[in-house]
């Protein structure tokens, strides 16, 4: 009752912004046809998409005051004389490197050209191999397949080797293999022939078509995105000798030698299939054709790093063409995006020096504690779990790590090099190097529990399955999710649903598999297991018959996780918030009860203005569901809200009991 006390106590005192703003409401909408509509049409109207974003929402808002504050600070960096090897140093010639478009431009292409003459120059498969492994080590291009280190899913304590498909230029199979997309996979091509001849590469446009040859093979194979949630039928356990003699024309054996990586007793093997059919079809493969694949996954990853037109050809494709960006982000925002994603624990140190309170973060600790209280009481209700899942249920809730603002210890760069000498593409490929041998350094050691898996300025949170742990950085506790003078409704729709939607993660399809300690064990009886499917089930069915566009259905089973991330949430704040109106009651607020209040406020953090080009992408290659459907397909479940807005049979936002999903 203590924490709860201290949540309500931060009620509003003087002049301040309202915790709601209602000119973000459309009342000319009621919120009995379109919730989402009502809750957000004003703030829609006063935030017209503009020409550099494909979206913009209020992730975005928050975002964007996050980047102008940074910017702030390095601006003040890159005049001050550092002294080399320093964070400070790092983080301004970064910067100023990012900045200098006039050398790039001088330079155009010359940067990378001895690394295109390094893939002409191969004359066997083998070496093909291994120079695919050194530019993995250099971040300058995408080899057939992914790897890297991290924690074993049925040993979370240890750290193991993975192998996963990839390999992709657009990122996805579903644009090589359906029709529809015909027009994104010419727009690909043509992005290749543009920045191939940027390079005064001989023959182009044939390196393009073998390049899509390579990849139509490389989507074919590869596993479908609601295949790859299967957390069981992607952890396959082989030895380094056992993948040697399965997969012998992949070219593991190269980049283990190459990067240094030991016989391994246990490497996890993703997709097994993949792997045997893109083994099968390199061993016949034309070497030019392999070639060609490698040379424009070079030049295609490098484009950031080289001269102004080739940014410009990948922003075309990628940001205009497949999500419908109308204008380049300013150049501020390109260049400090370079030391924010390389140095980003160094440089979410300072911003939390400057910019987060430390009070909030006790905040938050309270707040956490309260949704934790609300989960176990529905936990302890729940109508279709029987009592010794319950505590193993219980169990796992106990043994939660929460990370709140910014880590205990933080990231240690000092053995990162960045030197003015060198060109900007030299700088980024020895920092991917850095990165690469940081990663393979953690093979076979245990588990670093306390590290984090984003920066303290990121505007977002997360559920990690192998640590149990819920992370909520310091960049996403601001307004319209966290407001530390707002009415305890507002907070609880606002930040209380986003824990509770990570806290969810823990029990959604994927994280019901992990037990307290992280390890992939099952915990259910076969029973509860199975009516826990069902209700999935049911979820799924309701997000597959929203049409997002014409002819473009929504994949409910493949945004299943999220969606039930956000009916948990949205379940669990609900109840913690009624714990704290039985305690400190409170009336209406501009005309509103706690309870609508809660709802607009739920409503307003999915507040956002899109394209149909992203829409129509991120249906294709996002595990969430859009933010319209993260409102009024998920709220359509909960009686708290149909009573609260007065929602009754006939009206379009109600559903019937009976067709209602109840969860967590």
């Amino acid at each position: 009752m203590m924490a709860i006390a201290a949540i309500t106590s931060c009620a509003p005192k003087g002049e301040k912004a309202p915790a709601l703003d209602l000119s973000d409401l459309d009342t000319t909408v009621s919120p009995k046809v379109d919730f989402y509509k009502y809750a957000t049409g004003g703030w829609q109207a006063k935030n017209p998409l503009r020409p550099e974003f494909s979206r913009f929402g209020s992730f975005d808002v928050i975002a964007e005051t996050n980047q102008k504050q940074l910017n702030e600070l390095f601006e003040s960096m890159a005049s001050m004389k550092a002294e080399k090897g320093t964070v400070d140093q790092k983080i301004s010639d970064l910067y100023k490197m990012a900045l200098d478009s006039t050398t790039r431009n001088e330079l155009g292409a010359k940067p990378i050209l001895a690394d295109i003459a390094r893939v002409q120059a191969v004359s066997s498969k083998d070496e093909l191999w291994r120079l695919l492994a050194q530019m993995e080590l250099e971040g300058t291009g995408a080899g057939f397949y992914g790897s890297g280190v991290d924690a074993d899913l049925a040993n979370s304590d240890m750290q193991v080797l993975y192998l996963g498909q990839g390999g992709l230029g657009m990122g996805d199979r579903d644009y090589y293999l359906k029709e529809e997309n015909a027009a994104l996979k010419e727009g690909y091509r043509n992005f290749l022939v543009k920045i191939l001849n940027l390079c005064s590469v001989e023959n182009a446009e044939q390196i393009a078509d073998k390049t899509l040859e390579v990849e139509n093979h490389i989507a074919e194979y590869s596993w479908t995105r609601e295949q790859n949630r299967d957390m069981t039928a992607i952890y396959n356990p082989m030895s380094s000798e056992q993948i040697f003699a399965a997969y012998p024309a992949i070219g593991f054996a190269a980049e283990c030698e190459v990067l240094g990586i030991p016989a391994q007793e246990k490497v996890i093997v993703q997709q097994p299939s993949f792997f045997e059919k893109f083994n099968a079809y390199v061993e016949t493969a034309d070497l030019e054709t392999l070639k060609a694949y490698a040379l424009a996954h070079l030049v295609s990853g490098s484009c950031s790093a080289l001269s102004d037109d080739f940014y410009t050809a990948s922003w075309e494709f990628f940001s205009h063409q497949m999500a419908g960006a109308q204008e380049q982000k300013p150049r501020w925002k390109r260049a400090m995006a370079v030391p924010n994603g390389l140095l980003g624990e160094a440089v979410g140190k300072m911003y939390v020096e400057r910019y987060f309170p430390e009070s909030s973060k006790k905040m938050m600790v309270e707040l956490v504690e309260n949704l934790k209280t609300a989960l176990g009481q529905h936990i302890d209700q729940l109508d279709w779990m029987s009592d010794s899942t319950k505590a193993r249920a219980h169990e796992k809730l106990a043994a939660f790590t929460v990370k709140i603002g910014y880590p205990d210890k933080w990231k240690d760069y000092s053995t990162l090099n960045i030197d003015p000498e060198l060109t900007y593409y030299e700088n980024l490929k020895n920092a991917s190097v850095w990165y690469l041998k940081d990663n393979l350094s953690k093979l076979g050691k245990p588990t670093d529990k306390t590290e984090w898996g984003m920066t303290p300025q990121t505007v977002n949170a997360y559920y990690n399955p192998t640590t149990n742990e819920i992370c909520f950085p310091a960049g996403i506790l601001q307004k319209p999710f966290f407001d530390p003078e707002a009415d305890a409704a507002v907070n609880y729709g606002g930040i209380g649903v986003v824990i509770g939607h990570e806290m969810s993660h823990g029990f959604d399809d994927q994280g019901s598999m992990f037990d307290a300690n992280g390890n992939m064990a099952n915990w259910w009886t076969a029973e509860d297991k199975a009516k826990f499917d069902a209700k999935g089930d049911a979820l799924v069915a309701q997000f597959d018959a929203v049409e997002v566009l014409p002819g473009v259905k929504a994949n409910g089973r493949y945004t299943l996780g999220e969606n039930i991330g956000d009916h948990g949430g949205l379940s669990i704040a609900f109840s913690a918030l009624q714990n704290v109106l039985r305690e400190h009651p409170q009336g209406l607020i501009d005309g509103f009860t706690p309870e609508q209040r809660f709802y607009l406020s739920y409503g307003k953090i999915w507040a956002q203005n899109i394209t149909d080009q992203e829409k129509a992408r991120l249906t294709n290659m996002d595990p969430h569901s859009l933010a319209e459907n993260r409102v009024n397909v998920s709220l359509r479940n909960f009686q708290s809200f149909f009573d609260a807005f007065d929602i009754k049979e006939g009206d379009p936002m109600y559903r019937p009991e009976s067709e209602r999903v109840h969860i967590w």
